[in-house]
């Protein structure tokens, strides 16, 4: 491809409300262009990027036995609601009604589609296992849209869908995909790990997240270097740091007008860690405490898991139900039912005393208050391992795939069952498993940059290879220019020639920024030599070559 044929509109300036890494580079780049909020334009380099994303993908899907089907965008909305999930999902999905008034959505995920197809083509325990996939548009309305192509309102996902006739089935088909996602992303050149997660939304028993270390992730996961526990810290198992157990007798100290952890805190001169926070939440079964240790944060995902949907209860709400304004609460004497944190079993603690202006010091879990005792807390900086004990690091990352088992959480509703070996009607156990191109480029991006622009891992680069004639008027290097365009071509290596008229730091600059993996200089001054330049863009090393030995010397690195 000649450089001056092709849409690439590289920008000097950085974008003024750009701020991750990806998100300027591709912008500057001409790889994007902006429509609106959360939606972009993949220009020729953007698509030719996503293109060798989803290659990847269709051979790593293919090689494990999966076939690629579409499904559509547009979804009538009875298929979700026999889910419950038209319900469930709040303001994220757009909904719209047809000329004729019927629901429909924009499909934010597909698995209410595939298992409606599942329940038309599966009648038997011999049409099973299956496992289908597609490579197609998803619609989420986000609230806050941000990073470039990492957070969109409009993006690309290849989802698969296994179909088993039991656990076991599924099981293989986890691990398929689980050893898939592996080859894709190290095909891909990027830097990952596989994490244990929360289903959320999707639902089911299992999950795991495959993450892509990056400052421009939004996503945080807590590790372990010694036994190499793994997990989002939206469900990662920590211990809090140990506190000396003080010996106080139990009373109530008066704390005027003090109703934060820091503020008794400072009036006590006692450290946070030696503070119960009471907080009273609202959920579908009434109202209860929540007891975590002053120096931690409750974890509402976590919250979810035991007590269902929820929320923190207004001042007013706290002063109804408890006869005390909030900030003076704890959990001496309460009759409701009552969740803590496990750190807290072992301590002497001060806490709300349940009556304005005081609160109680001394207090004592299993004598003073009863409770059900779970982790409820986010993992943080200084806890340790909750399976070795040693010191956790936390880091952030940019979630790029999932898998999920997820059992008959569909079949089930939808009504998608098989007849067994003995005729007996049973519900197909299903798995998903979804990647995101677009969230491999920028994830790419974001490990691999310097302060010159893009430095693309070979297998998704655009090109592999860009040639630089330094001028474009001279024949003889056009001449060279051309011959070795030609024979990389021949070689089946991706070639972009910039042939633009342009002062040679303007095109090193361009060339730099596009990212392409090697550049080959072509000057006059070299080729009276008989030589030209290749330059490596990651290492920035540049050597001279004879111009016969240019092809076997790029096809043999490739």
């Amino acid at each position: 491809m000649h450089f001056s044929k092709m849409l690439i509109p590289t920008l000097r300036e950085v974008p003024a409300d750009a701020e991750a890494a990806s998100h300027v580079l591709m912008l500057r780049a001409g790889y994007v262009r902006q429509l609106a909020s959360g939606l972009y334009i993949y220009l020729p380099l953007g698509i030719r990027v996503m293109e060798k994303i989803n290659r990847i993908l269709r051979e790593e899907m293919n090689a494990i036995g999966a076939q690629e089907i579409t499904m559509p965008v547009l979804h009538p909305a009875e298929v979700w609601q026999e889910t419950g999930r038209w319900s469930e999902i709040g303001d994220e999905m757009f909904r719209l009604k047809d000329r004729t008034g019927r629901d429909m959505c924009l499909g934010m995920t597909h698995e209410e589609i595939m298992t409606w197809l599942a329940v038309r083509e599966i009648r038997s325990y011999r049409d099973l296992p299956q496992v289908w996939y597609q490579i197609q548009e998803k619609l989420r309305d986000e609230a806050r849209p941000k990073s470039g192509i990492l957070r969109t309102r409009e993006f690309l996902m290849k989802d698969s869908y296994s179909f088993d006739a039991d656990e076991e089935g599924l099981e293989k088909n986890y691990k398929l995909h689980a050893d898939a996602y592996h080859k894709i992303f190290s095909r891909c050149g990027l830097d990952f790990f596989m994490v244990q997660s929360d289903p959320g939304m999707m639902g089911g028993a299992t999950s795991h997240e495959f993450m892509a270390p990056s400052p421009a992730g939004e996503d945080d996961v807590v590790f372990c270097d010694v036994c190499g526990y793994a997990a989002n810290v939206e469900l990662a198992l920590s211990n809090p740091e140990k506190i000396e157990i003080m010996e106080w007798e139990f009373e109530d100290v008066h704390t005027p007008e003090k109703r934060t952890v820091g503020e008794v805190s400072n009036f006590l001169k006692l450290r946070p860690e030696y503070f119960i926070k009471s907080l009273l939440l609202i959920s579908d079964s009434g109202p209860l405490l929540a007891l975590v240790r002053g120096d931690q944060e409750l974890h509402e995902k976590k919250v979810n898991r035991i007590i269902g949907k929820h929320r923190p209860a207004s001042k007013e709400e706290v002063r109804e139900i408890l006869g005390v304004e909030a900030g003076f609460i704890g959990p001496v004497n309460q009759k409701l039912r009552i969740i803590a944190d496990a750190c807290l079993q072992d301590g002497i603690y001060v806490s709300g005393a349940n009556k304005p202006h005081y609160h109680s010091k001394g207090i004592r879990p299993g004598r003073h208050f009863t409770a059900e005792w779970h982790d409820i807390t986010l993992a943080k900086k200084g806890d340790t391992c909750a399976k070795c004990n040693a010191l956790i690091r936390i880091e952030r990352v940019i979630e790029i795939g999932n898998i999920f088992m997820l059992g008959t959480k569909y079949s089930a509703p939808l009504k998608a069952f098989y007849l067994d070996e003995k005729g007996e009607e049973k519900p197909i156990i299903m798995g998903s498993y979804g990647i995101g191109p677009a969230r491999i480029a920028a994830a790419a991006i974001e490990q691999n940059h310097d302060k010159d622009g893009i430095i693309w891992p070979k297998s998704i680069a655009p090109f592999g290879v860009e040639i630089l004639p330094l001028n474009v008027k001279d024949a003889g290097t056009m001449k060279t220019t051309e011959r070795v365009y030609n024979d990389l071509t021949a070689k089946g290596i991706e070639v972009l020639m910039d042939d633009r008229d342009e002062r040679a730091g303007v095109k090193f600059k361009d060339a730099d920024l596009i990212g392409i993996p090697i550049h080959i200089i072509i000057g006059e001054k070299n080729l009276k030599e008989g030589l030209i330049e290749i330059k490596d863009r990651r290492t920035k090393e540049i050597m001279k070559v004879k111009i016969e030995d240019t092809i076997e010397h790029i096809a043999s690195s490739w």
